[in-house]
């Protein structure tokens, strides 16, 4: 059964960001009135990418050719210790929730300098607003983990996710978390309405603004990281919300298909916000990161005072 589920848990961190990104696409054109691209429509762009010859500026340093590469590590890395099913995790050791952050965090600093080595002020621009994001996000992510942490008294992440017991204060924590993370996601993996990924006015782009440089198989490798990255938030968010832990007699199955039936709606709600709001002012952006920032912390704070912490 651990062979079943680490083959699952490869096939979805590597193939589902194709169809991912087809769904949100899909469910964009539909509402707009347009039939539009197919679902695996990603992977074409990939290949037209793969078999171009990539083209440098004279001011890029041997970090700019390695940057995205490096990042495509990190999240492949950081999507290994990620959960896909409740209770179970392809690494997994005592802190490993902390490694998950900060391999996020450090191909985040490696695009950024990336970004910075073009000598672009429009580049540096994006790199400038992605380091704000991600001081705003950090501490969301961690209270995040360290919430789940507190509800179910472990420090690894797949035990993090672990299945819900079915009390009410359980479901409420569980859904707090997910209004936090779901927010991170939106934030992190620049879409609507915290960026847009479709716009190409460099006066708004928050990282598409940082691979404007890229281009060939570098351009396709950043692509699917951020793909990847996509994939793996709501990846975690499924496994948050699925009510079946894998290994639990004849869950597994069940576990698997909830994860994936979890995936396409999370992708269904991503492409209906994007339809639905605007893109928000960068001022109006910290308001809507202290939402998420509120709704974990009153779920910490929850946690903590139903355990005794609190007298």
């Amino acid at each position: 059964m651990r062979i079943a589920l680490v083959v699952f848990h490869l096939v979805v961190l590597t193939v589902a960001p194709i169809f991912l990104i087809g769904v949100i696409n899909r469910v964009k054109s539909l509402w707009a009135g347009r039939r539009g691209p197919a679902l695996y429509q990603l992977w074409f762009d990939l290949t037209r990418l793969l078999c171009k010859t990539p083209v440098y500026s004279w001011n890029t340093s041997w970090l700019f050719p390695i940057a995205p590469y490096f990042v495509l590590a990190t999240t492949i890395c950081a999507g290994l210790i990620a959960p896909a099913v409740p209770g179970f995790a392809v690494i997994s050791f005592p802190g490993d929730l902390i490694l998950f952050a900060y391999l996020l965090a450090f191909g985040r600093i490696v695009l950024m300098l990336s970004a910075l080595d073009t000598a672009s002020a429009f580049e540096g621009m994006g790199a400038s607003r992605e380091a704000t994001n991600s001081a705003l996000l950090e501490p969301v992510l961690l209270l995040i983990v360290g919430t789940l942490g507190c509800l179910n008294n472990v420090m690894s992440f797949q035990d993090l996710v672990s299945g819900s017991t079915g009390s009410g204060f359980d479901m409420c924590v569980r859904i707090a978390i997910v209004f936090a993370l779901f927010i991170v996601l939106l934030v992190e993996c620049s879409r609507v309405p915290a960026d847009d990924p479709a716009t190409h006015l460099e006066l708004t782009m928050v990282h598409e603004v940082m691979v404007l440089d890229h281009s060939g198989p570098e351009l396709a490798t950043v692509q699917y990281a951020a793909a990847m990255k996509t994939t793996l938030f709501a990846m975690v968010i499924a496994a948050i919300a699925n009510p079946f832990p894998a290994g639990d007699g004849g869950f597994t199955v069940l576990s698997m298909a909830a994860t994936l039936l979890l995936l396409v709606i999370l992708a269904g709600g991503i492409g209906l916000i994007e339809s639905l709001t605007a893109r928000l002012r960068f001022r109006a952006l910290p308001l809507f990161i202290r939402a998420g920032f509120l709704a974990v912390v009153i779920a910490l704070i929850a946690v903590v005072a139903r355990q005794g912490g609190l007298k």
